[in-house]
């Protein structure tokens, strides 16, 4: 007599309840699961209510990576931002998943650290899980990245600047005309020595396109003057490195009755260490800002600064980007989204 003892079914990591269980749980066909879940608008009220309850009774899992190799579509976008640490972006972010969330798809976020080399890794990587588009924060990027964008076929939506040559579309704002709209406010209200100070760090495109705009607008309004310019490329972006800086500028430029930061943030930690030291603000120096974020307004004095409709770009972008992948012709592919002053305590 033979004792072995029948082998065990092995179950395969992975299986679990299956569309089949849904099936039978809700009293449907397995069909009818499969396009709720794929095209919900295809079945009725009813068996939709049923399919979800016994999606949740099951604890079934959808199987999305069978579904996107049968309909070559990933209901996931890609979108690629600078940092992780600043609001504003965070904003843009959220208006931009506002958008697209309602309509199924899913987002993968990741960060350069203000590298066009970390940029083309990332966007590497992002493509390789087939997304359905993609969001860049920026303007410049490698000719490795660029290549690799215009090969995956996927819309692409640019954001946070201007360019004549956008990869596909794009809706932000132009930094160096916001700079010089800040520069001509500060001259007609009577200041003659205007500093610009920030921290550039490589890659950061928008904080040179700033000091850019800042030398043209210069040249303008104060022609054959020298430019007062004292940038650090080796300081964190922060509060910290704004007091530095206004420290470190003033030495450099004890006259300066003016100082625009390339950001709130550093613009704040100046503003802050200029009360510390009993230095006068505006009487005797003016702060400006970029960016407009939530603390800028709180502070005292609150602080003068460009306002950026970071979350309407978010929005926009969003848009455009369903635009694209609904394969709806645009009107318009290139939103400049303007910028506003906000004049406040400070300058």
């Amino acid at each position: 007599m033979d004792s072995a003892k029948p082998a065990k079914r092995v179950r395969r990591k992975g299986t679990g309840v299956t569309m089949a269980d849904v099936a039978a749980a809700a009293g449907v066909s397995m069909q009818t699961v499969s396009r709720a879940l794929r095209f919900p608008d295809t079945v009725t009220p009813e068996n939709r209510q049923a399919i979800a309850e016994a999606i949740r009774k099951t604890r079934y899992v959808h199987n999305l990576a069978a579904s996107h190799l049968a309909s070559n579509r990933s209901n996931t976008v890609a979108a690629v931002i600078p940092t992780l640490s600043a609001s504003v972006f965070a904003e843009t972010m959220q208006y931009f998943s506002d958008v697209l969330h309602p309509e199924g798809y899913q987002i993968f976020l990741a960060n350069t650290d203000y590298s066009l080399e970390r940029e083309e890794e990332v966007i590497r990587s992002l493509l390789g899980r087939r997304p359905d588009g993609i969001f860049l924060i920026g303007t410049h990027h490698t000719r490795a990245s660029l290549a690799l964008l215009k090969h995956a076929g996927i819309p692409v939506v640019e954001g946070w600047d201007m360019t004549d040559r956008p990869i596909d579309r794009l809706v932000g704002f132009s930094n160096s005309d916001a700079i010089a709209g800040m520069l001509r406010h500060l001259f007609e209200s009577g200041r003659k020595n205007i500093v610009f100070a920030g921290v550039l760090r490589r890659g950061d495109s928008r904080a040179a396109e700033r000091r850019n705009g800042f030398e043209a607008a210069m040249e303008e309004l104060f022609p054959g003057k020298r430019h007062r310019v004292f940038v650090s490329r080796d300081l964190p972006l922060s509060m910290d490195s704004g007091s530095q800086l206004l420290r470190r500028a003033l030495a450099r430029y004890p006259e300066a009755d003016a100082i625009m930061f390339s950001s709130d943030i550093v613009a704040s930690g100046a503003l802050q260490e200029a009360v510390r030291i009993g230095l006068k603000v505006p009487e005797r120096l003016a702060i400006t800002g970029f960016g407009d974020f939530e603390l800028a307004r709180h502070l005292i004095p609150s602080l003068t600064t460009v306002s950026v409709p970071a979350g309407e770009i978010g929005r926009e972008a969003g848009r455009l980007l369903l635009e694209g992948m609904r394969g709806v012709s645009s009107e318009t592919k290139v939103i400049d989204m303007g910028f506003r002053l906000m004049i406040r305590d400070s300058g």
